[in-house]
């Protein structure tokens, strides 16, 4: 996307919603599949210090869903661009965890995950201007369009994190084939 394109809409508003939708409803069972029964030693595996495990991935995105995505909805058709909407603290999730089992926090991603669908939905049907602005407390401007798009690429950005953090614990196995392996390339 072209500097000139970042504020114009790309896809149109009902197939962008429907795309958002679709891959939102996704990411419960995909971030389950990948992290049921997954030994304990891949589960809290990291990238090094201020990096995610696969687990602090699971509670980042149910901080996401407590006080980001459809919070910030909300703020842009509420408060529009008169008010930056507060930061979003992406490490709030690490005591929210301490001393959570996976499935608890699995089943709560879920149940948080189809209460802000059913949210989106409402919104979507209402009719709400994806173009409405807001103002982010960093990046400046933002429209309800890019907030939505981002919720639906952050999911897939942690989705890779996860299967990368996991990889990378092979990557002194693999031998002469991490030259096929690109996920073993990835700048931490």
């Amino acid at each position: 996307m072209t500097e000139e394109t970042t504020n114009e809409a790309i896809i149109d508003d009902e197939a962008l919603a429907e795309d958002i939708l679709t891959l939102l409803a996704r990411t419960p069972g995909t971030v389950r599949v990948l992290l049921e029964d997954l030994p304990a030693d891949l589960l809290h595996a990291d990238e090094g210090e201020g990096t995610f495990s696969p687990f602090s991935v699971l509670g980042h995105l149910i901080q996401g869903e407590i006080d980001d995505w459809m919070p910030r909805t909300r703020w842009i058709l509420e408060h529009g661009r008169e008010r930056a909407f507060p930061p979003f603290d992406r490490f709030a999730h690490v005591e929210r965890t301490r001393d959570r089992s996976l499935d608890e926090l699995l089943t709560e991603f879920e149940t948080l995950r189809e209460t802000g669908l059913a949210a989106l939905r409402e919104v979507i049907e209402e009719g709400a201007d994806l173009d409405a602005g807001g103002l982010h407390p960093e990046l400046g401007e933002v429209t309800l369009r890019q907030l939505l798009a981002t919720w639906a690429v952050h999911d897939l950005n942690h989705i890779a994190q996860i299967t990368r953090v996991v990889a990378h614990q092979f990557e002194g196995e693999v031998g002469p084939w991490k030259a096929y392996l690109p996920i073993l390339h990835h700048d931490r």
